[in-house]
C-alpha cells in the first residue's frame, strides 16, 4: 500500500511517475492510477461498508415473514443474529474505509504540492515567466484539496454503485416491475442535473481564477510591505486587496448558489422517488403480489436508496470541481522545459568563460569585476553568463474569459492560449539558438542545464531567504562542516546574523528573512553563495545594502575565500574594485576597456565618471580613487535598512 507522505519523483528521465498533463481528464486518471493500491483498498472497504446497509432491509423483511408472521421464534432469533453480524461488519468496514480514504486524500493533497514543487525546481526562473504566482500557489494548495475530494468521492461512489446494483437485483427478484423502477430511476435523476453542471463549472472556474488573483496580490503586498510603508502606500494596496476580496466573495456566492441548486435538485428528485416507490409497493401488497415482509423491505430500500442517489449527485459536483482544478493544474504541470538536448556532457575544470555579445573574457581562477554605467546591462550580462532567459516578461494568464460567457469567453480563452503558446515558442527559440556564452570553448546551449547550474552560480539582489534555521539558510543541502560554515559567514562579514539569532545555527529565520535588516539579508545571501563553492560564481551588486565599513571588510575577505576559483562581480564600488584581479568596463553593451582598477582610473575617463560618481577628475582625492570612502553614522544606518529613532 502506498504510504504517506507520497514518494513522488516526477519530471525525471524515468516517466513512470511523470504526470499526464495532456488534458484535465488524463491528469485525473493519472492520479487515480498513481494511487492504484489505495484506490482499490478504499473501493473494497467502501463496498464492504455499504453492502451490510444494503442487505439490512432484506434481512429484516425475511425476519418478519419467516419469524414474526410465521410465529417461529428460532427463525426470528436466527435472522436477528444475521442482522447483528451484518451491523458489525458494516461498522468495522466503515472504520477501515475512513482510515484508507483519509490517507488517499492526503496523498493527493500533498502529492500535488510535491509535483508543483518539483516542477518549480525543474523550470526555475522559467516558471515565473509563464505562470502567475497566485496560480501556482492555488494549484499547490486549494486544487490539491479538490483532487483529494475527487479521490474520496470516486471510492465512495464505487461502494454506493455496487450497493445500488445489489439492491436492484434483490428488488428484481421480489418484483420485476419495481426492480426496473429502482434500476432505471437513479441514472435518470442524475441525468436531469447534467444541464446544471456546465454553468456550475463556469461559476467555479470564475471563483478559482479570482481567488488566484487575490493570492498573487497578497504575495506582492507581503513582498513589498517594507517599501509600501516607506512611501505610504499601505492604504492604496489594502483597498485594492479589499475590492478583490469582495470580487472573490461574489464569485464564491454564485458558485455556491449553483452547487446548492444541484444539491436541491438531488434532494427533490430523491424524495419524489421515495414517494413513488412506496406508493407502488403498497399497491403491490394490496393486489397480493407482495408479503408484509417484502413491503417492509421495499420501504427500507426506498429510504436506503436516497444515499446512493445523493452520492451520485455529489460525485457529479466534485468531478466538475476536480476538472476545473485539473485544467489549471495542467497549465502549470504540463509546461515543457525550453532547454534543448545537450551535445556535451562535461567541460574541463578551470575553463575560461567568454560572452560573445559583450566581448567579456573571464579567465579561470581570477576575481573579475565588471563595471557598467547601465545597471540593466550588468543584470543582462549576469543572466547570459548563468544561462537565464531575459527578464521583463509578464506571465501569460493560464486561462481567460472567466468573467465572460458564451462567444466572448471562448474568444478570451483562445487569446490566452495563443499568448501562452507565443511565449513558449519565444522561450524555446531563444534556448535552442546558440547562447553566445562559451565555457571552455563549449556554448552553454550544448551543455545539460543541470551541469550549467552546478558549474555557474548567479547570486543577485533578488535572491530569497527562506524560513527555517540559520543552518538551513546557509547550507540547504547539509554538506558543510562547522568550520566551513563559519568561514563562509566570515567572508561575507555576516557574523552578526549569527549573533542576533537566539539559538545560533539553530536560530529560526522568518520567511524572506523579515527579522533581519536589508544589509544582513544581503550578507546572508552572499555567505550562502560563497558556501556553495561553485566553479564559477557570478555576484550582482553583492554590497549594495551595506555600509562602507562592512563593504571594506567584504572586499578584503571575498578574494581570500574565492582564491583559485573563478569569480565575476558586477559592481561599481571602488572598495570592491580595488581588490579585483581584473576589471572590465562595459559601455553600450560592449567591453570598452580591461585592466586593473588603478589602471582604468588613470587612463579611462568614462570609467572614472561611473566609478567616482561623476566627480571632477581633478577633484578626486587619492583616497577616493583607491576606493577609500567615509560615511556618516546616519548614512550607515540607512544603508543597513535600520530604523532611526
Amino acid at each position: 500500500m502506498r504510504d504517506f507522505p507520497p514518494p513522488f519523483s516526477a519530471f525525471t528521465e524515468d516517466a513512470t511517475h511523470r504526470p499526464d498533463a495532456r488534458s484535465p481528464l488524463r491528469l485525473l486518471w493519472w492520479m487515480v492510477r498513481q494511487q492504484g493500491d489505495l484506490m482499490l483498498a478504499a473501493s473494497a472497504f467502501s463496498v464492504l461498508w455499504m453492502l451490510p446497509t444494503a442487505l439490512t432491509p432484506w434481512v429484516f423483511g425475511r425476519a418478519v415473514d419467516e419469524g414474526i408472521v410465521a410465529g417461529d421464534a428460532s427463525r426470528t432469533l436466527a435472522w436477528t443474529g444475521v442482522l447483528l453480524l451484518v451491523t458489525f461488519l458494516g461498522a468495522g468496514s466503515g472504520v477501515f474505509y475512513h482510515t484508507v480514504v483519509v490517507r488517499s486524500w492526503l496523498v493527493a493533497l500533498y502529492g500535488t504540492t510535491m509535483l508543483v514543487g518539483q516542477k518549480t525546481v525543474q523550470l526555475g526562473h522559467v516558471l515565473t515567466r509563464r505562470s502567475p504566482t497566485g496560480e501556482v500557489l492555488s494549484v499547490s494548495g486549494s486544487d490539491g484539496d479538490q483532487f483529494g475530494g475527487f479521490m474520496e468521492i470516486v471510492s465512495r461512489a464505487v461502494g454506493n454503485l455496487v450497493a445500488y446494483l445489489v439492491v436492484a437485483v434483490i428488488v428484481l427478484q421480489i418484483s420485476p416491475p419495481l426492480g426496473l423502477v429502482v434500476l432505471l430511476v437513479a441514472p435518470l435523476l442524475v441525468l436531469t442535473s447534467t444541464p446544471l453542471l456546465r454553468p456550475m463549472g463556469r461559476a467555479q472556474t470564475r471563483e478559482r481564477s479570482r481567488d488566484s488573483e487575490l493570492t498573487s496580490m497578497a504575495t506582492d503586498i507581503v513582498a513589498g510591505l517594507r517599501i509600501l510603508r516607506g512611501i505610504g502606500g499601505e492604504r492604496i494596496f489594502g483597498n485594492n486587496y479589499a475590492r478583490q476580496s469582495q470580487s472573490v466573495r461574489v464569485a464564491g456566492v454564485r458558485a455556491g448558489g449553483w452547487a446548492a441548486l444541484v444539491e436541491a435538485v438531488g434532494v427533490l428528485f430523491s424524495g419524489l422517488f421515495i414517494v413513488a416507490l412506496m406508493w407502488l409497493g403498497v399497491r403491490e401488497v394490496q393486489e397480493g403480489r407482495l408479503s408484509v415482509g417484502e413491503l417492509i423491505t421495499f420501504l427500507g430500500y426506498a429510504l436506503f436508496l436516497v444515499q446512493p442517489i445523493r452520492v451520485f449527485f455529489e460525485f457529479a459536483q466534485k468531478v466538475t470541481r476536480a476538472l476545473v482544478s485539473a485544467r489549471k493544474a495542467v497549465a502549470v504541470l504540463g509546461q515543457p522545459e525550453p532547454w534543448p538536448p545537450a551535445s556535451y556532457r562535461s567541460v574541463p575544470e578551470r575553463a575560461e568563460l567568454y560572452d560573445a555579445r559583450s566581448g567579456l573574457l573571464v579567465r579561470p581562477g581570477l576575481l573579475t569585476m565588471v563595471v557598467s554605467g547601465d545597471p540593466e546591462e550588468s543584470a543582462a550580462l549576469a543572466d547570459r553568463l548563468g544561462r537565464y532567459l531575459p527578464g521583463g516578461v509578464d506571465p501569460a494568464p493560464l486561462d481567460g474569459g472567466d468573467d465572460l460567457s458564451g462567444r466572448a469567453a471562448r474568444k478570451a480563452r483562445r487569446a490566452a492560449e495563443q499568448q501562452r503558446r507565443d511565449l513558449l515558442e519565444r522561450d524555446s527559440a531563444r534556448a535552442e539558438e546558440p547562447w553566445g556564452v562559451l565555457l571552455g570553448g563549449v556554448d552553454l546551449r550544448d551543455l545539460p542545464i543541470e551541469q550549467v547550474r552546478r558549474t555557474i552560480l548567479v547570486s543577485d539582489t533578488g535572491a530569497y531567504v527562506f524560513g527555517g534555521t540559520l543552518q538551513e539558510a546557509l547550507d540547504p543541502h547539509g554538506r558543510l562542516s562547522r568550520q566551513q560554515a563559519e568561514e563562509a559567514m566570515h567572508a561575507a562579514s555576516a557574523e552578526d546574523v549569527y549573533d542576533v539569532l537566539p539559538g545560533g545555527w539553530q536560530g529560526v529565520l522568518d520567511e524572506r528573512g523579515r527579522g533581519l535588516s536589508g544589509g544582513q539579508r544581503q550578507r546572508l545571501v552572499l555567505a550562502r553563495a560563497v558556501a556553495a563553492d561553485p566553479e564559477v560564481l557570478v555576484l550582482v551588486e553583492p554590497t549594495s545594502a551595506v555600509d562602507a565599513h562592512t563593504e571594506a571588510r567584504i572586499a578584503e575577505r571575498l578574494p581570500r575565500a574565492r582564491q583559485g576559483r573563478t569569480t565575476v562581480v558586477m559592481t561599481a564600488s571602488p572598495l570592491l574594485l580595488h581588490h579585483a584581479d581584473e576589471v572590465a568596463f562595459v559601455s553600450e553593451g560592449r567591453v570598452a576597456a580591461v585592466g586593473t582598477h588603478d589602471d582604468l582610473v588613470a587612463r579611462c575617463p568614462s570609467y572614472r565618471r561611473v566609478v567616482l560618481r561623476g566627480e571632477q577628475d581633478e577633484g578626486a582625492t587619492p583616497a577616493r580613487a583607491h576606493g577609500i570612502r567615509t560615511t556618516t553614522p546616519h548614512d550607515s544606518a540607512e544603508r543597513e535598512g535600520r530604523r532611526t529613532p
